[in-house]
């Protein structure tokens, strides 16, 4: 049997990328999203979600990029340079991951707070996973599977995408990508590990990490077709370009209404149902583990 989880990220931070999320799931192949709790448009997603109950939200669990939800005095060794916000750059905050200058506490602490915020906002939140895919590094998932766990959340990303699948993306642009993805996956067994000693859910690992923002009909007909047997999870990214999001700091802008276009086309649920790959949410992936 083959189910496959598709998770729209970065819900709450801009409105044209809410819209999105909603279009995807709504019109497309989207079954599960994650709310940014520091995001810029959080109170929107937040007030749109509860409109998609079959939408599974989870939280994006944001450890770079933006600001904390608690005070900056509280989580100092998650803080750049400026000791007011998260650091910005995934290589600076690698490092730190494991040269083992995160504060065990304080990455719980905030990750908890994040949580919280969600199900203080009426949201039942389904799953976990990172921004950046930051909790990847050992030292930084434990910290967050306790504060998941303390708020009754028992699923995560297995954020590990299998090589050959990965390497199978045509475009040029994504060649660092791939051998950047096969290098962390040196951390994939670190994972499993605690996975089972955590008593944690998680699926069998992602698709399209390494595609992200080079999506295009072809990979995505590839990927459909050649997904192993089990439980996955394709990450994307639909939404629309807004001014809000070119004064976002990110890569994905046009990307974000290619993929939009490829998760409501009839094309994509046709390949989907010729391939006998059931559509599953992140919360009905957790029910039915459990």
């Amino acid at each position: 049997m083959r189910r496959l989880v598709i998770n729209a990220d970065d819900f709450g931070l801009t409105s044209g990328i809410n819209r999105g999320i909603a279009e995807a799931h709504e019109r497309g192949v989207v079954t599960s999203a994650t709310l940014m709790a520091n995001g810029p448009q959080f109170e929107d997603a937040a007030q749109l979600a509860p409109r998609l109950p079959q939408l599974a939200v989870g939280c994006h669990i944001v450890m770079l990029d933006g600001a904390p939800i608690l005070n900056p005095q509280l989580v100092p060794s998650l803080l750049g340079p400026d000791k007011k916000e998260l650091r910005s750059s995934w290589g600076t905050f690698a490092r730190a991951a494991m040269m083992n200058e995160l504060q065990a506490d304080e990455i719980e602490a905030e990750a908890g707070a994040q949580i919280r915020k969600l199900q203080q906002a009426g949201i039942s939140v389904s799953h976990v996973d990172s921004h950046k895919h930051a909790h990847l590094f050992p030292k930084v998932l434990r910290p967050i599977l306790r504060a998941a766990k303390a708020c009754s959340v028992r699923a995560i990303r297995n954020p590990f995408e299998p090589v050959k699948l990965a390497q199978a993306a045509t475009s040029a642009s994504v060649a660092r990508r791939w051998l950047a993805a096969a290098m962390v996956r040196i951390f994939a067994a670190d994972f499993a590990k605690i996975m089972r000693e955590e008593g944690m859910l998680t699926p069998d690992g992602c698709l399209g990490i390494v595609a992200t923002g080079a999506w295009n009909e072809k990979d995505l007909a590839w990927l459909i077709e050649h997904m192993p047997e089990g439980t996955w999870e394709l990450v994307c990214h639909p939404g629309y370009v807004d001014d809000q999001l070119r004064n976002v700091r990110t890569r994905l802008r046009e990307s974000r209404t290619t993929e939009l276009r490829l998760l409501t086309s009839p094309v994509t649920r046709q390949m989907l149902a010729d391939q006998e790959i059931q559509l599953i949410s992140f919360r009905g992936f957790a029910a039915a583990s459990a």
